[in-house]
């Protein structure tokens, strides 16, 4: 097992260097990292519906795509970002996952004298409130969760940075106030700094954990892949905002497992496009099936028998064959 702490603060920087850990490695990591102020997207998020966009420029925030599902995060050096990388085991959902790697962290939390759990579908709260969210992706064998630890971080800016979106709720699901939020350090029954908590959290994790951790020094060559990832991808607005979706045909509704969006084209009945954007989980890309509902009639039963031929959680965890149908009434 290897860990790193890294010290660069640019967000485009560190979310390429998370991409080639996650893909070029075969080894499990440990990775602690923090962002200048910025935000961060889901992967199959709508990055102009997310964000506040005249406070984003007026304040030169950078958005940057991430690899893994979930919801817009805003990040500052007040905050304090994990990531564990390892094989997958194929019998686990993404519910199982953050419980395996968020155990550590709940861990730490009670040898600082705090008392925290997992809730809902990944955040870990201190007294109801939110102080880290989780995210995963898969990619081959390999699994990558990272989470957010907010330790003394802006709520103002987290606050106006994010956009707060009106959705309309469907099924079970219940509309609730933007989810409180709280930083570790007012919790900490003695104070320190977040450079302390850095350290602590290193030595905790690679001193108890399960295995032997090695501390890795990148090398001159993981450098200049990092570079291209971020050059090439992670540095280009066409990752990190997309297309505005222009379709034809939208909705957005809001399930207990999450957000999902729909926009297709459609001409003489027939998809001719189809996009979903979203702060879902997911063990396969998106557009898998969005390949194989191109050219299928806009009737319900017609996108149903095409549905009924694949695992649909496998592109939506969570979300039912009837909430994903009713994105199409």
């Amino acid at each position: 097992m290897i860990y790193i702490i890294d010290h660069s603060t640019d967000p485009q920087w560190n979310l390429a260097t998370e991409e080639y850990l996650f893909k070029k490695f075969d080894k499990p990591v440990f990775r602690l990292w923090r962002n200048d102020a910025s935000i961060i997207v889901g992967l199959h998020q709508n990055a102009y519906a997310e964000i506040n966009i005249d406070y984003v420029r007026e304040n030169r925030i950078p958005v940057v795509r991430r690899l893994s599902g979930g919801g817009a995060v805003f990040h500052d050096l007040g905050n304090v970002n994990f990531t564990f990388i390892d094989n997958r085991n194929p019998s686990e959902d993404t519910a199982t996952m953050f419980a395996r790697f968020t155990k550590p962290i709940l861990d730490a939390m009670a040898e600082l004298g705090i008392q925290a759990s997992l809730e809902g579908r990944n955040d870990l709260v201190i007294d109801g409130k939110k102080f880290s969210g989780n995210a995963v992706a898969v990619y081959k064998n390999r699994i990558l969760q990272h989470g957010t630890l907010l330790f003394s971080a802006s709520m103002n800016n987290l606050s106006l940075a994010l956009a707060n979106r009106e959705i309309n709720f469907t099924g079970k699901a219940v509309k609730s106030n933007r989810a409180r939020v709280t930083n570790i350090c007012e919790h900490l029954p003695k104070p320190m700094s977040v450079e302390e908590f850095i350290g602590f959290m290193e030595r905790f994790i690679t001193e108890r954990g399960e295995g032997k951790y090695t501390r890795y020094d990148y090398t001159p060559e993981d450098l200049a892949a990092i570079a291209r990832l971020k050059l090439e991808r992670y540095g280009r607005d066409e990752w990190n905002f997309g297309s505005s979706p222009a379709y034809g045909y939208s909705k957005v509704c809001r399930f207990p497992a999450g957000l999902l969006e729909l926009y297709m084209e459609v001409e003489k009945g027939v998809i001719k496009d189809i996009k979903f954007y979203g702060n879902y989980f997911f063990l396969k890309e998106t557009g898998e099936l969005e390949e194989q509902l191109k050219g299928c009639e806009h009737l319900r039963e017609k996108i149903e028998e095409r549905i009924q031929k694949i695992n649909l959680s496998d592109y939506f965890q969570n979300i039912t064959g009837e909430e994903f149908l009713s994105l199409f009434d």
